[in-house]
């Protein structure tokens, strides 16, 4: 679909067909067994990113964002689901075709600390890949091409840096290296687990505009995971945003699209959580999100039907019965949304509907509710966001 992936046309205007993925997941799942319990991580998921393009992964901790991500970059094999690298499935790849993909995606793990060797120096760290891969004859050359890494991060000037330990530095720093070292293979592919949480606002931007300077002039495909929708609108305006709710992608689209005009009632909440810094649209927001719990259910007891439904206020009866699936947004073929009252709306009374009102009354709320959601609820979180999020 050409309206969820603006930048691949761009990239690749001759050609007739759409380029193939650099990675797919074609319902992945991971289940974990702890304690004699299975604990469904991610639950087919379905996804892909193409040369160019940035998709950002949003949801609450716990949601499994890094999971999927782990997956994607094969850190972890999946449980059930497939995923493909250019096409060709992980599992099957030959050791040649395994090393590629190798250098191809690289992951930019969340917490800096834990992922850099204490006992190595800033230098060590960004020198060894660039040596294996034979980027870098002679030592020379690699101290170019570290003090240019350095540099590109904004570690300046770098030979203040190059020489350090993860532990001589502050934790900003230490991401600025992680970052740098996930570019030193000039990946086709970056995979950034909040990859700009530690950093000053300014250094933040900066960061992420060379990340969209390399998606535009390099092609580089990003999957960017972050609970904060002001940085998903910053970065992935022009790409698009998948919402995860335990385990399961329950709203994607294009970022424009899911922002300014949410459907799913968990993305209204997490746009409601936006700061909002004038004070009348602060005011206009609902406490806690609209949401009627803020307990996320655990994984090893998830609820019937959609798990959503024990938060959810728009729940009817038929929400803990059947789990809903992905389906198009009415009028919206590019923007999905797995909510059965979304997509299918009827005539039904609200789960927990207020006992004050006629039932042909709480059953008109909730039928007008999905076909609303651009309404009151829809434009409040928008103009939320729009005004008070990044630019």
């Amino acid at each position: 679909m050409p309206e969820t992936t603006p930048d691949s046309s761009a990239q690749h205007p001759a050609s007739a067909q759409p380029a193939v993925p650099l990675i797919e997941l074609d319902g992945a799942s991971q289940v974990f067994h702890v304690k004699g319990k299975d604990l469904p991580a991610v639950s087919d998921v379905s996804l892909s990113v193409g040369p160019g393009e940035v998709l950002c992964l949003v949801g609450e901790s716990g949601s499994g964002k890094t999971t999927t991500a782990r997956l994607a970059a094969g850190l972890a094999s999946p449980t059930s689901g497939t995923v493909r690298y250019e096409g060709k499935d992980l599992s099957t790849m030959t050791r040649a075709e395994r090393r590629e993909y190798r250098r191809a995606v690289q992951y930019i793990h969340q917490d800096p600390y834990a992922s850099l060797n204490p006992i190595r120096s800033v230098r060590s760290t960004l020198a060894i890949p660039l040596k294996k891969h034979g980027l870098a004859r002679g030592a020379a050359a690699i101290d170019e091409r570290v003090d240019e890494l350095l540099t590109t991060v904004d570690l300046t000037p770098p030979g203040s840096y190059s020489e350090k330990f993860p532990h001589q530095m502050s934790g900003g720093q230490r991401q600025r290296v992680a970052v740098a070292r996930g570019l030193t293979l000039s990946p086709r592919l970056l995979i950034a687990d909040e990859s700009t949480s530690m950093l000053d606002v300014s250094i933040r931007v900066s960061l992420l505009n060379m990340l969209t300077k390399l998606r535009k002039e390099e092609g580089v495909g990003f999957i960017y995971i972050t609970h904060d929708l002001a940085l998903a609108k910053y970065f992935a305006w022009e790409g698009r945003t998948a919402v995860m709710y335990l385990g399961k992608i329950v709203e994607v689209g294009p970022t424009q699209q899911v922002i300014n005009n949410p459907q799913h009632p968990y993305t209204k909440a997490l746009l409601e959580a936006v700061p909002e810094p004038d004070p009348e649209l602060a005011a206009q927001k609902k406490s806690g999100g609209g949401l009627i719990s803020a307990e996320i259910p655990s994984l090893s007891d998830l609820p019937s039907g959609c798990t959503f439904h024990p938060r959810c206020p728009l729940a009817q009866d038929r929400c803990r019965e059947n789990v809903p699936v992905l389906e198009p947004v009415p009028g919206a073929t590019v923007q999905d949304v797995a909510c059965m009252v979304v997509t299918d709306p009827r005539p039904e009374s609200p789960v927990g509907a207020a006992s004050g009102g006629s039932p042909g009354s709480a059953a008109g709320g909730s039928g007008s509710a999905p076909g609303g959601t651009g309404n009151a609820p829809g434009r409040a979180a928008g103009g939320a966001v729009g005004g008070g999020g990044v630019p």
